[in-house]
């Protein structure tokens, strides 16, 4: 398989990083001569909360938890063994193999769709490791999975004029890895998932558009009792998501109803004299963070990790740039699109965000094109990398000097003292920046608009998919959330020479000393480029990102996942499942793509299964290391097929 863009992009950024500085007097002229501060920089659309109702203090309950306030009471209380927090691809892994372990278990999924990185988040084309394709070493549920999307009939608008029924199989050619589809084909299958594995467990349940809101725990404050959440109900049969979060989060983690929504509260706990695990397996990490977890965010420095590509001060607003895909189509819609998109007035001048856009190297629409790289329907049947797209063809588009947003002014994942500012742990509604995900929505649609006024022309015309025809199943055509790079990541326990049990840039490359080998605790094992999405200030001060630190996969050796990993600090029946395992920021290059998150999930779904249903009532996932259990936990995961060796 021929190499994607990124390798190019790797060797561009380190360019663009390293003459940054050159650039500060232009950039900070720009947006009307405003200037903007590395550190103060506020918004007054930055949070949820008003300046009114900021506050300096947090008061924690006996136990060291937050407490939250208000706190209805449920209308409904499940009970499960379980609870899944986050429907992302790693949290539908995860529910799937407990189910299948006949594990009675819940899940909740903050946006309408399950499935993540697939479906809600826009990035419905598989990119994998070429070693890992090569080898056929992935995992049997992953494959398992693959399959069940290939087999995913694809519904298209009815001036596709397409007749005949089509599957996956038949629309997938795209040059980013083998297998593109519409995300919505991502949703129905990740549900078909957990439809399948709920009969091995029954009682188990999901519900979708369900918030996350809190936590309760014993008197210890070491076990988590129930999980508080939300769940709203469209009041209109017709209700589409707006595809714009920064105007509709309020409401998707509000407790009361509102005209849109009507609003269900939520309790999750134990059956009665059983016991609970619960997997956070949100892509933002949204329970490490309320419950105050141990955590890391953004990139630390190399007195902390001692990386050698770390940088030389840590940024806890430095996480990888994320990104809202939206897909084009070869349609001629009289440019309906575009106008509705030139009616967008971005806080940011147009002018500013068309500095960013760069398509050079790559033609547009023939043999090796930008449009082929993460296209899912393919009508015309031509080759991955040889022909031409037709009439119909549609092309997701995440493109790193594009729809990319890494300004960090304000940063997108609020840090622990914003939270207390805001008031989040008393109630909490989603730890983002509303300010941040505003500014990303207008650098897409902008550079939707750039993409069709700049390589449009009669042979194919470009247009821009919205509303009923929106694969992304929104009004703005954008997806429901970001693709979300890199959330919170936990800083794991004492374990293989650490204090505080981290993943490092020597564990994963073979071309450095030091590295530890992590098979004997090994619950999962991935591979791919260590793929930095750098992040940059708009005044262009130092973000202190790790952007040297990229290389290709050559120079990456099979990444074994051990248990410790997904084991935080603090909290005894807490697991970790998706991208905020311990990995410092650099690994979570490495780490973050579609199979890396689906079998972080799946190893957390198998180890929260596996013990619950051990003899011993209170056994806890940092006593199977010492107690030497791990061989009975191997064979569990390998019956549920994930793979723990190369």
């Amino acid at each position: 398989m021929q190499q994607s863009p990124r390798k190019k992009i790797l060797r561009i950024l380190t360019f663009i990083f390293l003459f940054a500085g050159s650039a500060a007097l232009v950039l900070g002229a720009l947006n009307n001569g405003s200037q903007v501060s590395l550190l103060n920089w506020k918004s007054a659309e930055d949070e949820q909360q008003t300046q009114e109702n900021l506050t300096t203090s947090l008061e924690l309950l006996p136990n060291g938890r937050p407490q939250l306030s208000p706190l209805p009471t449920a209308k409904q209380v499940w009970q499960c063994e379980v609870i899944v927090v986050g429907g992302s691809l790693g949290g539908v892994a995860a529910a799937s193999v407990a189910m299948k372990s006949k594990a009675k278990t819940c899940l909740i999924e903050l946006t309408p769709w399950l499935g993540g990185q697939i479906s809600s988040q826009g990035v419905s084309a598989i990119d994998e490791s070429v070693t890992m394709m090569t080898k056929n070493n992935f995992s049997q549920n992953w494959k398992d999975f693959k399959g069940l999307i290939r087999k995913q009939p694809v519904k298209l608008p009815a001036w596709a004029k397409q007749t005949k029924k089509l599957a996956v199989d038949d629309i997938n050619s795209c040059w980013v890895g083998r297998l593109c589809f519409p995300p919505k084909v991502g949703a129905m299958a990740a549900k078909q998932l957990l439809e399948s594995s709920v009969k091995f467990a029954g009682g188990s349940r999901w519900e979708t558009s369900t918030a996350f809101k809190g936590a309760e725990f014993d008197s210890t404050g070491r076990f988590i009792t129930a999980i508080y959440a939300v769940q709203r109900i469209p009041r209109s049969p017709d209700y589409v998501p707006k595809g714009r979060p920064s105007q509709e989060l309020d409401d998707w983690y509000s407790w009361s109803p509102n005209p849109e929504f009507e609003k269900v509260p939520l309790r999750l706990e134990a059956p009665p004299g059983k016991r609970l695990i619960v997997i956070d397996a949100t892509d933002t990490g949204e329970l490490m963070a309320w419950a105050r977890v141990p955590y890391s965010l953004g990139s630390e420095a190399k007195a902390i990790t001692g990386e050698k590509h770390a940088p030389a001060k840590s940024n806890p607003e430095c996480t990888q740039a994320f990104t809202f895909p939206f897909v084009l189509t070869i349609k001629n819609d009289d440019k309906a699109s575009l106008k509705t998109l030139n009616q967008i007035k971005p806080e940011y001048s147009r002018r500013e965000h068309h500095r960013e856009f760069y398509l050079k190297g790559y033609s547009m629409f023939e043999g090796r094109s930008f449009f082929k790289y993460r296209r899912i329907v393919s009508l015309g049947n031509d080759g991955r990398f040889t022909g031409t797209p037709v009439p119909g063809d549609m092309a997701m588009v995440n493109w790193v000097f594009g729809n990319n947003w890494n300004w960090m002014n304000p940063p997108l994942l609020l840090t622990e003292e914003r939270l207390i500012q805001t008031g989040q742990y008393q109630n909490w509604m989603g730890g983002l920046s509303l300010s941040a995900l505003r500014h990303a929505e207008e650098r897409a649609l902008l550079f939707s608009e750039w993409v069709m006024e700049t390589q449009s022309n009669p042979k194919f015309p470009l247009a821009q998919l919205s509303g009923s025809d929106s694969p992304m199943g929104t009004v703005s055509g954008l997806s429901m959330m970001p693709y979300i790079r890199e959330g919170r990541r936990i800083l794991g326990r004492s374990a293989y020479g650490q204090t505080e049990f981290m993943i490092r840039e020597p564990d994963v490359r073979n071309d450095m000393q030091g590295g530890r080998k992590f098979n004997p605790t090994a619950v999962a094992v991935t591979h791919y480029d260590v793929d930095i999405q750098g992040c940059m200030y708009r005044n262009w001060h130092n973000p202190w990102e790790a952007v040297s630190a990229g290389v290709q996969e050559d120079f990456v050796h099979p990444i074994y996942i051990p248990l410790e990993a997904l084991i935080p600090q603090g909290v005894d029946n807490l697991l970790i499942g998706g991208k905020g395992i311990a990995v410092s920021h650099i690994v979570n290059a490495a780490t973050r793509l579609h199979y890396g998150e689906w079998t972080f999930g799946a190893a957390a779904g198998g180890t929260a299964a596996w013990l619950i249903k051990q003899p011993q009532p209170n056994l806890t996932p940092a006593e199977i290391v010492p107690k030497k259990l791990m061989p009975k936990l191997h064979q569990h995961l390998k019956k549920h097929g994930l793979r723990v060796s190369w």
